[in-house]
């Protein structure tokens, strides 16, 4: 056997470099948050979604109207400075919404977009022409709902959220800040009117689609805390409603608003709130301050580390083989100098006549190995020999190696004859 390295110098220094750059690769995708299940895209109503019923269109021309817009998977996201824009599906908790509102007036503004259609998946009887052109996320928008957890909301977020469906000769109008145009459908969602807000867009009717809450003119919200706006019909911002042109110049002056006209230029998408979210783990925290000067302390160590491994004195000491050889042969070697040394030679006897045991009876087709079964089947075939019981008790008795082995010859001598 070559006494020879397995690996030269530059190949193991490949093989550390190599795996460092896996490592480091898994902690990016681990922190960036993406799912490699196609990023969310799943037909419901979120940012992440390309469905008729989603906001990544919203989020695309967020983009170009030069806003840097994130989508956040992390709790750590509901707590940005910048517009903070949500997306609650249909089961949400009044209450856990009403208690994060209430810590966004301390923090910074929010837009939060309700929810409308029941989405599907296109059925598997559509022609095969049909189905082949669905993209992954689309749907088919079935009928919208009205929603009863907005008029659960604490004080002074709660409005009723309310449904109207048009006849077939009424136009769904609606306008707002200086725009106007038709809606995508004739079933549109609004809200109640309260005197602590303020209507932002309006149908034919004049019923409120966006609002903004104010708060009573004697409290703090209405001093100090950072807007809060409702889009009751997500008709404006969705996929389906941003094929409008006039529409979408809607949202963004929407957007515009709740970022007090421009001010704020950063913008992020909760995809929490739709089962996204993603908890903290070490790895990600550990390359975030205060524990990024850990991190880096300890790399800075494994460099240290890595160049003293390859800067050894001398070449690596090789012995002449390996202490413990390999294969059945060496095993059974090592096993029979253990017993040498330990000088427990009685300890042979009985495992070794149970084994002849069971050899023979193999040999003379008995499904058991007693000791009586063997003598009186070994008597029909070989009438002559000595009995196997007699042989198998010399074998137990015995105890130097003299005796051990003139008995178990005896037997092995018996199971060649069989």
């Amino acid at each position: 056997m070559s006494q020879g390295v397995a690996f030269s110098r530059g190949g193991t220094l490949a093989l550390v470099a190599g795996g460092f750059a896996l490592f480091v690769a898994l902690i990016w995708l681990i922190a960036s948050g993406e799912d490699f299940g196609g990023g969310g895209n799943n037909g419901q109503a979120h940012a992440a979604s390309k469905g008729l019923n989603g906001y990544a269109g919203l989020v695309r021309l967020l983009e170009a109207e030069g806003y840097d817009v994130t989508r956040s998977r992390s709790p750590a996201g509901l707590e940005t400075n910048a517009l903070l824009v949500l997306t609650p599906p249909p089961a949400t908790d009044a209450e856990e919404l009403g208690e994060l509102l209430r810590k966004r007036e301390n923090i910074g503004p929010t837009l939060v977009i309700l929810p409308k259609w029941s989405a599907l998946r296109p059925p598997p009887m559509l022609p095969a022409e049909v189905r082949d052109k669905f993209k992954p996320g689309w749907v088919v928008l079935t009928d919208a709902y009205e929603l009863e957890w907005p008029a659960k909301l604490p004080v002074p977020y709660a409005f009723e959220h309310k449904i109207e469906r048009l006849e077939a000769d009424e136009e769904p109008a609606w306008d707002g800040f200086g725009l106007s145009g038709q809606l995508p459908t004739r079933t549109i969602l609004y809200t109640g009117e309260k005197d602590i807000h303020e209507p932002l867009l309006f149908d034919a009717a004049g019923h409120w689609l966006a609002l903004k809450v104010l708060g009573e003119q004697d409290s703090d919200y209405y001093q100090d805390a950072h807007w809060t706006l409702f889009l009751a019909d997500p008709d404006f911002a969705n996929n389906y409603g941003l094929a409008d042109q006039t529409r979408a110049a809607a949202v963004l002056a929407l957007v515009s608003e709740a970022t007090y006209d421009g001010d704020i230029s950063e913008i992020t998408f909760d995809l929490t709130l739709n089962g996204f979210g993603a908890s903290e783990n070490l790895l990600t925290l550990a390359f975030r301050p205060p524990f990024l000067a850990a991190t880096l302390c300890l790399l800075l160590a494994l460099l240290i580390i890595g160049w003293r491994a390859f800067q050894r004195f001398g070449p690596a000491a090789a012995g002449n083989g390996p202490a413990i050889a390999f294969g059945k042969e060496r095993l059974i070697a090592n096993g029979a100098g253990l017993i040498l040394r330990a000088r427990r030679f009685g300890l042979l006897g009985t495992p070794y006549a149970a084994l002849a045991a069971r050899r023979i009876a193999g040999r003379l087709g008995l499904a058991r190995h007693d000791p009586g079964a063997i003598d009186a089947a070994l008597a029909r075939r070989l009438p002559n020999e000595e009995p196997f019981s007699r042989r198998a008790a010399r074998l137990e008795s015995a105890d130097r190696p003299a005796d051990i082995l003139s008995a178990a010859q005896a037997l092995d001598d018996l199971t060649a004859k069989l």
